[in-house]
């Protein structure tokens, strides 16, 4: 009993080797593309994409991914992780610092030691991660380097899906269909948000998988008004709506879902939720290759807006999803978003509507973008439920 516990847990990357360096590969070959001489990787969900590491060391302080065309990725970790980097990643070449001061320091010899002083060097300056503080202690080391804001080019190629993300973001819906159908059934008069998150919690357990923690929204009546609201005590009472968004984690890859249901009736959950439904379906109906971000955005709010009720719509329609949710940068569904989509490219398409009362209703669905049109990855419908 005592080896067991001690025993050192299961590690490595959850792919091949070859599918990290075929990645890496897509992402030099942007760099040429960009005009850039280098990319500093520091967004946790590019890092994993790029690394297989989970990044939760990075915390502490930046952990830099430095790609130079020409030359293999090093990275940039503190001392206190490396193991768990080496255990957890695929990147050989790593460098290290031990206190939060020295990260850019190190982080700057590195780039100096690649002839980077005057040179075009990509920042992802948009996403998370990256503080001012840290970039400018950068720039204080290396004065005559030229910053490039690099922040959707990971996002850019990490947007089209391999055969492999697309298999564990497969296996990820999977284990979030048992969390709505456990939602569902769990619904009765009485039953507290809490309990219905445990009962999920269980159920995913016992199928071996577990939700991601960042997002734990489940509301019940008055509390659906909280876009994000985490589930308390609150009780589910007779003619209450209960709102849920959640996803499931496989491999880092998260497909979410939002599902609302009623218990009895609700004249203006109902009225929104067929809203919410025929414009989800008119925008997944447009989407293809060669379509771009804003027309599937426009698709949905085409619905809206014909319904006479534009206001109750107050998003985008959808984003890119995969490792980590989402990161800041990433390819999003909304008005005028010039990306142009292609196969393989997996979307959450969430649409929330606001009635008059403040609750919010609606529903998603994750698509893949396929040859002949988008693929709906959940076999849990997206119509309201009645419990």
């Amino acid at each position: 009993m005592t080896a067991n516990i001690l025993a050192i847990p299961e590690t490595g990357f959850p792919f091949p080797r070859s599918e990290y360096e075929h990645r890496q590969e897509r992402v030099l070959a942007a760099i040429d593309r960009a005009r850039l001489d280098a990319l500093v990787v520091t967004a946790h969900g590019h890092l994993r994409y790029l690394t297989g590491y989970n990044g939760n060391g990075g915390y502490f302080a930046p952990f830099p991914l430095i790609m130079v065309p020409g030359q293999r990725p090093t990275y940039v970790v503190r001392e206190f992780e490396i193991s768990t980097v080496q255990a957890e990643g695929c990147i050989d070449e790593i460098v290290t610092y031990s206190q939060q001061k020295d990260a850019a320091t190190v982080c700057a010899d590195v780039l100096r030691r690649y002839g980077l002083q005057g040179r075009n060097v990509g920042f992802e300056l948009g996403c998370w991660n990256l503080s001012p503080a840290d970039m400018n202690a950068v720039q204080s080391q290396l004065p005559d380097m030229k910053v490039a804001d690099a922040t959707r080019l990971v996002a850019s190629v990490s947007a089209v899906k391999s055969p492999l993300e697309i298999e564990a973001m497969r296996g990820s819906m999977a284990l979030t269909d048992i969390a709505i159908r456990t939602f569902h059934s769990s619904l009765r008069e009485g039953v507290t948000e809490a309990e219905v998150s445990m009962k999920i919690q269980m159920e995913l357990y016992k199928a071996g998988g577990a939700i991601y923690e960042a997002l734990p929204t489940l509301v019940f009546g008055d509390r659906t008004k909280l876009a994000h609201g985490s589930p308390t005590r609150n009780k589910l009472r007779q003619n209450d709506p209960a709102l849920m968004e959640t996803g499931a984690v496989k491999h880092g890859y998260v497909a979410g879902l939002a599902r609302t249901a009623v218990l009895g009736r609700n004249p203006e959950t109902e009225s929104l939720h067929s809203l919410a439904e025929k414009a989800l379906e008119a925008a997944i109906e447009v989407m293809k290759p060669g379509v771009t971000a804003g027309a599937v955005d426009a698709a949905a709010r085409k619905v809206i807006e014909r319904s006479g009720r534009p206001k109750v719509f107050r998003h985008r329609t959808g984003y890119q999803t995969g490792i980590h949710w989402s990161e800041r940068g990433n390819l999003s569904l909304e008005p005028g978003a010039t990306d142009v989509l292609e196969l393989g490219m997996i979307f959450h398409m969430p649409i929330l509507l606001f009635g008059e009362s403040g609750r919010i209703c609606g529903c998603s669905e994750q698509v893949v973008v396929g040859e002949g049109g988008a693929e709906i990855l959940s076999q849990t419908p997206h119509t309201l439920y009645r419990a």
